[in-house]
Protein backbone atom coordinates (compact mmCIF):
# COMPACT_ATOMS: atom_id res chain seq x y z
CA UNK A 1 0.00 0.00 0.00
CA UNK A 2 1.31 3.38 -1.40
CA UNK A 3 1.35 6.14 1.73
CA UNK A 4 1.07 10.25 1.53
CA UNK A 5 2.16 13.02 4.27
CA UNK A 6 -0.71 15.16 4.87
CA UNK A 7 0.37 18.36 5.63
CA UNK A 8 0.66 18.14 9.89
CA UNK A 9 3.14 15.33 8.88
CA UNK A 10 0.93 12.35 9.46
CA UNK A 11 1.45 9.50 6.81
CA UNK A 12 -1.28 8.02 6.09
CA UNK A 13 -2.69 5.11 3.36
CA UNK A 14 -3.39 6.76 0.25
CA UNK A 15 -6.54 4.82 -0.43
CA UNK A 16 -9.13 4.97 2.48
CA UNK A 17 -12.50 3.79 3.10
CA UNK A 18 -15.37 5.69 2.77
CA UNK A 19 -18.60 5.43 5.08
CA UNK A 20 -21.32 7.28 3.13
CA UNK A 21 -24.02 5.11 3.82
CA UNK A 22 -23.14 3.05 6.07
CA UNK A 23 -25.03 3.16 9.26
CA UNK A 24 -28.75 3.80 7.60
CA UNK A 25 -30.10 0.18 7.76
CA UNK A 26 -29.92 -1.73 10.89
CA UNK A 27 -29.86 -5.34 9.05
CA UNK A 28 -26.67 -4.28 6.80
CA UNK A 29 -24.38 -3.78 9.92
CA UNK A 30 -22.10 -7.09 9.85
CA UNK A 31 -21.68 -6.47 5.92
CA UNK A 32 -20.57 -3.01 6.74
CA UNK A 33 -18.22 -3.77 9.39
CA UNK A 34 -17.28 -7.29 7.43
CA UNK A 35 -16.28 -4.90 4.64
CA UNK A 36 -14.25 -2.13 7.13
CA UNK A 37 -12.56 -5.31 8.84
CA UNK A 38 -11.62 -6.41 4.93
CA UNK A 39 -10.54 -3.00 3.78
CA UNK A 40 -7.54 -2.62 7.19
CA UNK A 41 -6.72 -6.03 6.01
CA UNK A 42 -5.46 -5.09 3.25
CA UNK A 43 -3.92 -1.91 4.23
CA UNK A 44 -6.65 1.02 3.61
CA UNK A 45 -6.66 2.22 7.56
CA UNK A 46 -7.76 5.37 6.14
CA UNK A 47 -11.80 5.87 6.88
CA UNK A 48 -13.84 8.59 6.03
CA UNK A 49 -16.78 9.46 7.91
CA UNK A 50 -18.45 12.06 8.64
CA UNK A 51 -21.64 14.00 10.98
CA UNK A 52 -23.96 13.75 8.06
CA UNK A 53 -23.09 10.62 6.42
CA UNK A 54 -25.87 7.84 7.31
CA UNK A 55 -27.59 10.24 9.01
CA UNK A 56 -25.19 10.84 11.47
CA UNK A 57 -24.61 7.04 11.86
CA UNK A 58 -21.77 6.07 10.04
CA UNK A 59 -19.43 6.00 12.98
CA UNK A 60 -21.67 2.70 14.41
CA UNK A 61 -20.40 0.26 11.74
CA UNK A 62 -16.94 1.87 12.28
CA UNK A 63 -17.17 1.34 16.55
CA UNK A 64 -18.16 -1.98 15.88
CA UNK A 65 -15.52 -3.02 14.15
CA UNK A 66 -12.74 -3.33 17.46
CA UNK A 67 -9.83 -2.68 15.51
CA UNK A 68 -7.30 -1.51 17.08
CA UNK A 69 -5.76 1.55 14.19
CA UNK A 70 -3.41 4.10 13.90
CA UNK A 71 -4.04 7.80 15.20
CA UNK A 72 -7.58 9.65 14.05
CA UNK A 73 -6.70 12.84 12.39
CA UNK A 74 -9.63 15.27 11.68
CA UNK A 75 -8.79 17.37 8.72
Amino acid sequence: MKHVTLPGGEVVASLGQGTWKMGERAERRSDEIAALRAGVELGMTLIDTAEMYGDGAAETPVSYTHLTLPTIYSV
